[in-house]
């Protein structure tokens, strides 16, 4: 693994581990999906913008079919 994905990896886990800290022992709810919800979207604002905004390039770079990303902007608000 590179040291750019320790990294990346690095920060989610002290930052779930800050979020489990501040439930105060509270049962969370749909932590799978709002992880993922949470994720994508700065995921996908970054990415557009190193794509200069082109759909087909960032569907490349993130492994996705253009209109499987272009639904996830479009759900996003990032259009």
């Amino acid at each position: 693994m590179s040291p750019a994905n320790t990294n990346i990896e690095a920060c989610v886990r002290d930052s779930l581990l800050r979020y489990f800290e501040d439930l105060g022992g509270e049962s969370p709810e749909d932590l799978y999906e709002m992880l993922l919800r949470l994720v994508e979207k700065p995921l996908l604002e970054v990415v557009m913008q190193h794509a200069g905004n082109n759909q087909s390039r960032a569907a490349e770079w993130l492994g996705l079919n253009r209109n499987t990303l272009r639904k996830k902007l479009v759900d996003h608000r990032l259009l």
